[in-house]
């Protein structure tokens, strides 16, 4: 999940809702804070041994530069994720849906951090092409695509919101085309690498985001249902490229016909 600046408590109960192709979340990014993540979280992470992404949101420039400076002076982590799902005061909209606002951010916390940063961008504009391209501009090592979609599920009986919060994100299959379509469109415009997610439930899900121009995948609502789902998704694709006499994963990536 994504750290803030200072911990954050998350929305009110219910932050989770049910549908038959998916999930919504209203989570509110509950997480203890940068120092608290660095000090009780980080240390567990570092010993599976794997590259570490983590993804930071501020909730203004000054946050997300602080906690880009904080990361900057520790070592073990290999990328940051720039979580523009936030508010962009100046127009009443989300980072990740003005190119100006994603440029500045970028350009920002490149400036404080000297690993890669990927830009997470939202489905929930117009051309989403267009925020990757200002991200690309700004310097981003690399885009992740998509975000969840906005949503809700109502409760006819009450005739309110089932979710705490109103309204939530949706993900998982139901949104699987769709972020596929917006992957192609994304890898037609810029030249960094795509990190790819979206309803991936198992290796041929995968596949049609990397022919599609995805680098890299990444799965998520699926764990909830198979918590090997990300393994499964992995040996899935080794045994595509073996079925194929595919000897280079680059040969897949992009290479819709």
């Amino acid at each position: 999940k994504t750290v803030t600046l200072n911990a954050q408590a998350g929305n009110p109960p219910v932050r989770i809702a049910e549908t038959p192709a998916g999930m919504l979340n209203a989570i509110g990014i509950e997480n203890p804070g940068i120092d608290k993540f660095i000090e009780t979280k980080l240390p567990a992470f570092k010993k599976i041994g794997v590259p570490l992404i983590i993804s930071i949101l501020g909730h203004n420039d000054k946050e997300f530069k602080e906690i880009a400076r904080r990361i900057n002076k520790i070592k073990g982590i290999s990328a940051v994720e720039l979580n523009l799902s936030c508010p962009n005061l100046k127009h009443k909209t989300l980072v990740a849906q003005d190119p100006k606002a994603t440029s500045r951010i970028v350009k920002l916390v490149k400036k404080e951090l000297k690993i890669p940063v990927l830009a997470k961008l939202s489905p929930n504009v117009t051309d989403i092409s267009l925020i990757a391209k200002a991200a690309e501009d700004a310097g981003a090592d690399g885009v992740s695509l998509v975000n969840t979609f906005t949503a809700m599920v109502i409760d006819i009986e009450k005739r309110k919101s089932v979710l705490g919060n109103f309204t939530g994100g949706l993900s998982g299959p139901a949104i699987r085309p769709i972020a596929v379509y917006m992957v192609h469109k994304v890898y037609q415009t810029v030249k960094i690498p795509i990190v790819a997610m979206g309803g991936i439930t198992c290796a041929q899900d995968a596949l049609q985001f990397m022919i599609a121009g995805a680098s890299m995948v990444a799965v998520g609502t699926y764990n909830f249902v198979n918590p090997r789902a990300t393994l499964e998704v992995l040996t899935g694709i080794k045994d595509y490229m073996k079925v194929n006499k595919i000897k280079d994963i680059k040969k897949i990536i992009g290479s819709l016909k």
